[in-house]
């Protein structure tokens, strides 16, 4: 495993982004993953929007795209780099959203790079690549 998909970025391939799929398709099978944090921004996205052709494309894009994408587990380490992560940011007086921290603390905890478009993983200082730029 290599590299974590964010949400903007999954959100991006089911939007049919020719940067971000050419990129996946030129990884590996095992290279590219998602954290059940991002499946459930999915999830919640597709519910919020109003019942209409756009949600059902969507839908659609998201059923064929989740089937393919592995999922890593949220365990004892993803939650201690959570912990850990949150109070250092706190602290500084920087705060971040938990959903991203808990996709942030997964990347740390397996050691991957997050695919992002969203400065807020800078706050971090972990390795991270735009795939939408």
């Amino acid at each position: 495993m290599r590299y974590l998909l964010d949400t903007n970025t999954v959100s991006a391939l089911m939007k049919g982004h020719a940067a971000v799929a050419d990129r996946i398709i030129g990884s590996a099978r095992d290279d590219v993953a998602i954290c059940q944090v991002t499946a459930a921004e999915i999830e919640f996205g597709l519910k919020y929007l109003p019942t209409s052709k756009r949600r059902s494309l969507l839908r659609d894009q998201w059923n064929i795209v989740g089937e393919e994408l592995p999922r890593l587990v949220w365990d004892d380490e993803v939650s201690r780099v959570f912990g850990e992560r949150k109070a250092q940011l706190e602290r500084r007086g920087k705060r971040m959203s938990d959903f991203d921290l808990a996709i942030a603390a997964h990347a740390i905890a397996f050691d991957l790079i997050v695919v992002t478009a969203d400065a807020a993983f800078e706050r971090l200082r972990l390795r991270h690549e735009n795939w939408l730029s």
